[in-house]
């Protein structure tokens, strides 16, 4: 078995920065046409504003509030080959603010409906190579489950119920069906038996219980899903040992974003990625629930093989807290491997 099947992890996750004009511009260097597009203003308190394919241009959510889809005909207008368009809108470009522009994709369309679960999917664009896919159904109130399409077992999913004032849902391999995290809060996970219906994704069908966030009756959602692809993304969890030499986590690759969470307490959402600080991001990060401007300070230290904590604060090393992050690769660690699957060479 390959160490990595995706030789260039640029073709499918891409950072970048920008500088807004208050006017309208395109936003190039991405790499490949985006289907799921997060901005963050960098220097201004401005909500997150996540666009993607299937909910369309000119309508975006907030990682940082409950708000429902909002329609914003100067925020992202197009997606292209190598980036994505955006009008005069604040928090998508205004003038002389620099922008983070997180971009992942997925199959450059909306997609087709997905019969494999309970609850068919209106749309699900899917990229199985790398690992992703945007799903839209519509909730029934009952246990339910839909179709995400990748093939294999999500280890990640973010649900949003687009139509209602909810928080966002997310399952984490690392914590298990029966807990949940909000994205857009900075509390620690919460027992639940009606989100995911306690019971942990399949290769083919995300279940979800009667909780209005995840499975609302007649309100649309969305649903973004990640699997592992090795050496390109990984979802995992690492212990907090309150000291300032604090645990490596390996990855396999080194990343070119990361976002860290404690399980067990409340902490901020933490994204660090090398669009902002190319050498290496540890001193600036954002946080995903708060529209707060990017702060530099961050003891996130990318390796070439993963990232290390080099920090007794709270936030990314309490003593004895679980901590799940999710990450994408820069640069696989190897280039091939053996016949017996063991890396042969490094990067």
């Amino acid at each position: 078995m390959a160490y990595s099947s995706i030789t260039k992890p640029g073709l499918h996750f891409s950072p970048v920065t920008y500088t807004g004009n208050g006017s309208t511009q395109s936003i190039t260097g991405v790499g490949f046409q985006p289907d799921w597009v997060w901005i963050k203003a960098l220097n201004n308190s401005r909500n997150h504003r996540l666009t993607d394919v299937i909910n369309g241009v000119g309508k975006n959510l907030f990682s940082d509030a409950q708000s429902t889809l909002t329609t914003n005909a100067d925020g992202v207008t197009a997606f292209g080959a190598d980036g994505f368009s955006v009008g005069s809108g604040n928090g998508f470009n205004a003038n002389t603010e620099t922008h983070a522009a997180w971009n992942w994709k997925a199959q450059n369309s909306q997609g087709s409906s997905n019969t494999d679960g309970s609850t068919n999917t209106t749309y699900t664009s899917v990229n199985t190579t790398a690992g992703f896919s945007i799903s839209q159904y519509e909730g029934t109130g009952s246990n339910a489950t839909f179709g995400h399409g990748l093939g294999v077992t999500p280890a990640m999913v973010l649900v949003k119920n687009i139509d209602a004032s909810q928080n966002w849902f997310m399952y984490h391999q690392g914590i298990g069906a029966t807990q949940l995290l909000r994205l857009n809060s900075t509390s620690g996970k919460i027992s639940s038996s009606t989100s995911w219906n306690n019971t942990a994704p399949t290769s083919s069908v995300v279940s979800i219980g009667t909780e209005a966030g995840t499975n609302q009756n007649g309100s649309t959602h969305v649903a973004y899903c990640f699997a592992e692809k090795r050496g390109y993304s990984k979802f995992g969890v690492y212990k907090g040992n309150g000291n300032a030499n604090g645990s490596f986590i390996f990855l396999g690759f080194r990343p070119a974003f990361v976002m860290v969470k404690s399980s067990n307490s409340t902490t901020e959402w933490h994204m660090s990625d090398i669009a902002r600080r190319p050498r290496n991001p540890n001193n600036s990060y954002v946080s995903a629930s708060s529209n707060a401007v990017e702060n530099t300070s961050n003891p996130t230290d990318f390796l070439s093989n993963g990232f290390k904590i080099r920090t007794s604060n709270n936030g990314w090393n309490k003593s004895g807290d679980t901590f799940i992050y999710w990450a994408f690769a820069e640069n696989p660690l190897v280039a091939n491997v053996g016949a017996n699957g063991v890396p042969a060479t490094a990067r």
